[in-house]
């Protein structure tokens, strides 16, 4: 389930309500950094403890930080929420386009991965769509690791659901994800992505890009990606 986050109108109305108690809010909380879903060494060995605070605090900090400082100037963000910011992105100057898809982004990738033996497994409903699609797990994973590994320079990797039903692989470059209204993309519904810019992996791996991708798939939080695969067949 892509995630969501509260416009800025609607918290203009919790603030103005807080104000009346004499409570301060902070000057972030247009956009907001959400807390990593598990500690920091949670993920180790396969992503370090030094990697995901460096990416989650520094990296995806900025995002939010270099997003809330372009409403003053794009005053249309103050009613979107960040995913529908993101089926709007060509409206907006590139600045936008780069920190609003790098706080999406990011957001659902701390959510698509877990513990090692905390992530579950494909739903029976999911299996069959991705057993349709691909043939089978194994042939999705394979196919999904080298179109991560091909991806030239920074960018992602995207399991989507496309709207016919059908699930694809695809890539995007930068910060950009399929839910975006650019041309050249393949849209539709992410249902996991995996961040192959070098911040992601180096300190642990340097330039070893498919290592990371292998040491990754243990980690996939399959029961997030059940939930967005049910609301997004659910929405159809």
């Amino acid at each position: 389930m892509p995630l969501s986050f509260p416009s800025r109108r609607l918290f203009s109305i919790a603030a103005a309500l807080i104000l009346l108690v004499g409570i301060a809010l902070p000057a972030w909380a247009d956009f907001a950094l959400p807390p990593l879903p598990y500690a920091a060494d949670a993920l180790e060995p396969a992503i370090d403890a030094a990697t995901m605070t460096f990416h989650h605090d520094r990296h995806h900090g900025a995002y939010v930080a270099n997003l809330n400082a372009q409403i003053t100037a794009n005053p249309e963000l103050a009613d979107l929420s960040l995913e529908a910011l993101q089926g709007r992105i060509s409206r907006f100057p590139e600045a936008v386009r780069n920190n609003g898809g790098g706080h999406w982004n990011h957001s659902q990738f701390w959510a698509v991965m877990a513990p090692l033996g905390q992530g579950g497994s494909p739903s029976p409903e999911l299996l069959a769509a991705i057993n349709g699609s691909f043939g089978s797990l194994e042939s999705l994973q394979q196919q999904f690791s080298q179109s991560a590994a091909a991806r030239f320079g920074s960018g992602w990797a995207w399991l989507i659901r496309r709207p016919d039903g059908s699930l694809a692989i695809t890539s995007t470059a930068n910060q950009d994800n399929p839910l975006m209204d650019l041309a050249g993309l393949e849209r539709g519904t992410p249902l996991l992505g995996l961040d192959v810019w070098e911040h992601a992996y180096y300190l642990k791996y340097q330039n070893r890009r498919p290592d990371y991708i292998q040491a990754w798939w243990p980690l996939l939080n399959w029961n997030e990606v059940n939930r967005r695969f049910q609301a997004a067949e659910a929405r159809a």
